[in-house]
């Protein structure tokens, strides 16, 4: 399953060449996430609610086509892993107009994630402590082509 967020870049996002500042993508990409689980029921203020975290562990990037003030952003976001211990979320960002799945992303990205309890940060199954969102990841979920042909 994929879940398009829409991101209109504004000035203060962009560095002095008048590109959006490369961290700002984290923030894009926290948004889309954000959306990501409120379209597949569950919103992450339920695993919060619940005395849980979910902190990114790694984030990878890959940068191409810059984007500028004043353009609408595109991302595409999905799940490509989902183990107790980890959920990785892959994301495709687009300048709007491009024709997405066919057009080369401006930028892409995966975000590793884990699941602590807020109160110790000691990491926790998400298996056991959200088991619905577990379960909806793996329902949704996208592996790489690469990891498809294992």
């Amino acid at each position: 399953m994929r879940v398009t967020t829409t991101i209109h870049v504004r000035y203060a996002e962009t560095d002095m060449m008048g590109i959006v500042y490369h961290a700002n993508y984290l923030l894009y990409f926290e948004d889309a996430r954000t959306e990501f689980l409120e379209a597949i029921g569950c919103p992450y203020s339920e695993l919060e609610d619940a005395g849980y975290l979910s902190p990114v562990v790694n984030v990878e990037l890959a940068y191409g086509a810059p984007l500028t003030y004043g353009d609408t952003a595109i991302v595409v976001t999905r799940v490509i892993e989902s183990r107790p211990t980890k959920t990785v979320y892959a994301y495709d960002v687009y300048k709007q107009g491009q024709v997405i799945g066919t057009d080369k992303p401006c930028c892409t990205a995966t975000t590793t994630h884990c699941v602590v309890e807020r109160e110790t940060f000691k990491p926790k199954s998400i298996k056991k402590v959200a088991p619905k969102l577990y379960e909806r990841y793996l329902e949704v979920m996208e592996p790489l082509a690469s990891e498809q042909a294992c």
